[in-house]
């Protein structure tokens, strides 16, 4: 069931991003990605009163606090490296990020069936190259740096949101859209611009919120009932979903490289999934 979840939080997470970047090109990203963040702290706000959750132990709010704005710098590092370097080293290095909470789940003594180790290593290997990496190298390391720094900050959430959803899941996840939308608010009040979003961008952003809102309790829920080192790698192959459906709704021709990667991603789930 927690391989199933995992998959699952990929598919939406993997759905938002490609939905994100579609409206990114007539928003700026900070406008998508707050206000998105506001449609998604709504739906969770109504799921945590319906659910009675805002009655559960608080001690999930420091890890949900971390998360958020461990998850909220690494965001803006990414966003950054991507604006001054090549996409296609900048995209590989960041879904590294998946080693974080992998490590995290050996180091504590997880220890994943041998057949799931060889899907492990056959699906980060696929995120890799599905995520489009080149043989061009950056002008300069700065790129490389804050990348680097998204990389870690994306694993570090990943493991803070993990740790948050074994006191509670869904508020977990609610907390950390609370931090958010509080900082972004603070932000379009000093700014005082919504980057231009109109009425005609409303459907999008809400589905990219509700996606990845869903997408991130449906991973709390994952990690509490499996491995981290496991869940940690089925959760992470949303770049290999975004990638499918640039070509399949966009057109864009994968190369050779991502190819393999949508194939060894693949034959990492089915191995992970055998030794479940």
């Amino acid at each position: 069931m927690s391989a199933l979840l995992a998959l699952v939080s990929s598919l939406m997470w993997g759905t938002s991003d490609f939905l994100g970047g579609l409206t990114s090109r007539r928003l700026p990203p900070l406008a998508v990605y707050g206000l998105s963040q506001l449609c998604g702290f709504a739906v969770l706000m109504v799921a945590a009163t319906v659910t009675g959750g805002w009655a559960a132990d608080p001690g999930y709010w420091p890890w949900a606090i971390g998360a958020s704005v461990v998850g909220m710098i690494s965001m803006l590092a990414f966003y950054q490296a991507l604006s001054i370097g090549p996409m296609g080293i900048v995209s590989p290095l960041v879904a590294l990020s998946v080693l974080v909470p992998v490590a995290v789940g050996l180091l504590r003594g997880e220890l994943p069936a041998p057949v799931q180790i060889l899907g492990i290593i056959a699906a980060i290997s696929g995120i890799l190259l599905a995520s489009g990496p080149e043989l061009s190298g950056a002008e300069t390391a700065k790129p490389l740096i804050l990348a680097g720094i998204a990389a870690i900050g994306f694993g570090g959430m990943f493991v803070l949101m993990a740790e948050g959803s074994r006191r509670d899941p869904l508020m977990t996840m609610t907390g950390m859209r609370v931090t958010t939308v509080i900082v972004y608010a603070v932000i379009f009040l000093v700014v005082r611009n919504i980057g231009g979003a109109t009425r005609r961008d409303a459907l999008p952003l809400v589905v990219i919120g509700v996606l990845d809102a869903a997408a991130n309790v449906t991973f709390g829920f994952a990690t509490t009932m499996g491995l981290l080192s496991v869940t940690a790698v089925l959760g992470d192959l949303y770049p290999v979903v975004t990638a499918v459906l640039a070509a399949i709704v966009l057109k864009e021709r994968l190369r050779p490289v991502q190819y393999a990667g949508v194939a060894a991603a693949m034959v990492g789930v089915l191995l992970i999934a055998s030794g479940g």
